[in-house]
């Protein structure tokens, strides 16, 4: 199957903080101009009381310098904070995406088929010293500085303040431009006691392509009962509708939200030939639609094994994998799998929101196993469909592509309905391209550009969809297309990036 590669630069840059959809904090500088955040991605972590964040952020902005501000339950140390390669995210990211396949019909009087078997299963950096003017500055405004360190291009500033209106007159106070509005969205976390991860960026450090910072990720890890996402202090910096796309990986336990509704994404659509050229505008249509009829949804697009899948859009993740998102740091927590080689359920939960949406902080709660997209039937032959209860976890957003046999029927009982992959004379044509693409970059698909009844072969009940027939009065998600309005769906794409706010961006002012 021919992949389709993004048409504008989506490179993302990477940041810290705990998020969803919306930055759990803000970026700051000094230039002048407008700056947003409009593309996150979020790999968390969490196993007994230990959560391990790891962000990738798009900053689009001035080359200045500039910094971020996220809220974090407590003082974090050097030892808890570090840079990491982009690379996993994308891993990451093709893993749990949703995926388009395409299967051919076998010739229905053959004994064996080329498919056969293959539908039966489910297939370290230098320390900051701390200047005393700075602390008795800080001081000043009811602002500790608690921690400050130096990891890659960010110098990392751990702040405590005792009142939202200080830590805003400090930051002002240090040459930094905060945003309009943002003193109320800190007021809820200096109340419940948060401090504040501030990452200043040297601009030296940092490589800039058509106007997005090429940041590094940050990880960093504490413990905490509750797990929650902060994402409220983020919409400062929104530019408009945003999407949140949140991947959680612990050992043998898939996780949903406990104060925003909770749906699955439909599944296991057969859909027409066309979405092959339009998959990232496709399925950016669905999943606006399942919002639209779910406000405040939170929806589950993925649960399955992280070293498995069925079918594979990319590479599977591996012990590796783990390790750089944060299974070292697990190993001391209580009842610890052994080294955590594996065990992990990857969760992908998604969702959507405007600027004026004013969400709660994502809170995660331990969900009960699910199975569903997968070319597993019933003792009637129908396939399965939607997110069904299971005892393990094997759900993920899959819609087929499929071909009927076209050719001549030569045998009094045939067996129709056996899918699999092309036959030798197609596969020789797609010159082996014939593999699941996986919907990446959704943020940055364009919407509005196609309509669902259009592209589907089945009708869809739960949103109210019938396949060849116009959409329903009033339906459909007319918001503007956000991002480079690329193509999408492309495996080897590099703009691997989640719309999503999680932290403030400040700019310093010049002095």
């Amino acid at each position: 199957m021919k992949r389709l590669v993004c048409l504008g630069a989506i490179a993302g840059a990477l940041l810290p903080a705990a998020a969803a959809h919306a930055f759990c904090g803000f970026y700051i500088n000094g230039a002048g101009g407008e700056m947003f955040n409009n593309a996150t991605q979020v790999v968390m972590m969490r196993h007994g009381t230990r959560t391990v964040l790891s962000m990738q952020n798009n900053y689009q902005g001035p080359p200045s310098d500039f910094a971020m501000v996220v809220p974090v339950p407590v003082v974090l140390q050097e030892a808890q904070v570090k840079t990491l390669s982009k690379d996993v995210f994308a891993k990451v990211d093709q893993m749990s995406s949703p995926r388009l396949v395409e299967y051919w019909e076998e010739d229905p009087c053959a004994s064996y088929g080329y498919g056969d078997g293959m539908m039966a299963g489910a297939g370290m950096a230098a320390p900051m010293a701390m200047k005393s003017e700075d602390a008795d500055s800080a001081k000043d405004y009811g602002v500790t500085i608690e921690a400050q360190f130096v990891v890659g291009e960010y110098k990392i500033v751990i702040l405590s303040a005792k009142e939202s209106t200080g830590l805003d007159a400090y930051l002002r106070a240090e040459h930094y431009k905060i945003p309009e509005g943002a003193e109320p969205l800190l007021r809820p976390y200096v109340a419940a006691g948060s401090k504040f991860f501030v990452a200043k960026v040297d601009p030296k450090k940092v490589h800039f392509e058509n106007g997005m910072a090429q940041l590094s990720p940050l990880r960093f890890y504490y413990d905490a009962d509750d797990f929650t996402l902060p994402i409220r202090l983020g919409l400062a910096n929104s530019n408009g509708t945003q999407d949140l796309i949140v991947n959680i990986l612990s050992p043998d336990q898939r996780f949903n939200v406990s104060n925003y509704t909770n749906v699955t994404i439909p599944t296991n659509l057969d859909v027409k030939d066309g979405v092959r050229k339009h998959f990232g505008e496709f399925y950016a249509a669905l999943f606006d639609r399942t919002i639209e009829e779910n406000p405040r949804a939170v929806v589950t697009e993925y649960a399955w094994d992280a070293s498995s899948c069925d079918p594979c859009p990319g590479p599977t993740l591996d012990w590796n994998d783990f390790t750089t998102l944060g299974s070292d740091v697990l190993e001391g927590t209580p009842d610890a799998p052994q080294a955590f080689g594996g065990g992990f359920v990857l969760t992908r939960l998604h969702t959507r929101y405007g600027k004026d949406g004013a969400p709660e902080d994502l809170v995660f709660a331990k969900a009960p196993p699910i199975v569903g997209g997968r070319e597993m039937r019933g003792p009637s032959g129908k396939l399965e469909e939607r997110a069904q209860p299971a005892d393990y976890n094997n759900f993920q957003g899959r819609y087929v592509i499929r071909h009927e046999w076209t050719g001549a029927i030569a045998c009094e009982n045939p067996i129709r309905g056996r899918w699999g992959g092309p036959p030798p004379e197609i596969e020789q044509q797609m010159a082996g391209d014939t593999g699941p693409v996986a919907a990446t970059n959704i943020a940055f698909a364009p919407r509005g550009t196609v309509e669902l009844p259009t592209l589907v072969a089945q009708d869809i009940p739960e949103l109210h969809i019938k396949a060849g027939q116009p959409m329903p009065k009033g339906a459909g998600f007319t918001s503007k297309p956000q991002g480079c309005g690329c193509q999408t769906g492309g495996a080897g794409t590099d703009g691997l990036v989640m719309l999503g706010v999680l932290g403030l961006i400040i700019r310093r002012r010049k002095k």
